[in-house]
């Protein structure tokens, strides 16, 4: 985990260099894929979707949650990306659905810098690596 700076351009300039975007996808989508064929299950994406904790913490500080709550609030995530409603997800529908979702925060963090901690590897660290990588470069 490091602690970064990051406002809504940093998201909205990585999702918006298809690319870089695309590979983190795929890489992201690959390692979640357990299995290896090709789609996601509720099982292989919740544990992504559990990491983003969230319910189980106000502020930083965790609370007691109910478990079926969590559960409800998973499988609905879970159905955010399931746009076909067949049971899976596939590299499109995660693709598609995770854009989405990054667009929204960077909508909902305005342009502002905050402070925020990451994880490695998160797609979050992962767009602020692209914007540093770009300010290197020119």
């Amino acid at each position: 985990m490091s602690l970064e700076v990051l406002d809504s351009a940093t998201i909205v300039n990585f999702v918006e260099d298809e690319e870089a975007f695309n590979t983190s996808i795929r890489e992201r989508f690959a390692h979640l894929d357990t299995n290896h064929d090709g789609l996601l299950s509720y099982t292989e994406l919740s544990k992504d979707l559990q990491s983003l904790r969230v319910l189980e913490t106000h502020f930083g500080i965790d609370i007691k949650t109910d478990p079926k709550e969590l559960a409800h609030v998973y499988e609905s995530l879970f159905e955010q990306f399931d746009h076909d409603s067949n049971g899976t997800v596939d590299l499109e529908e995660f693709k598609l659905e995770t854009k989405r979702m990054m667009l929204a925060m960077a909508n909902g963090m305005g342009f502002l810098p905050v402070q925020m901690v990451l994880e490695e590897g998160s797609l979050l660290k992962i767009a602020v690596e692209h914007e540093s990588a770009k300010l290197i470069a020119a």
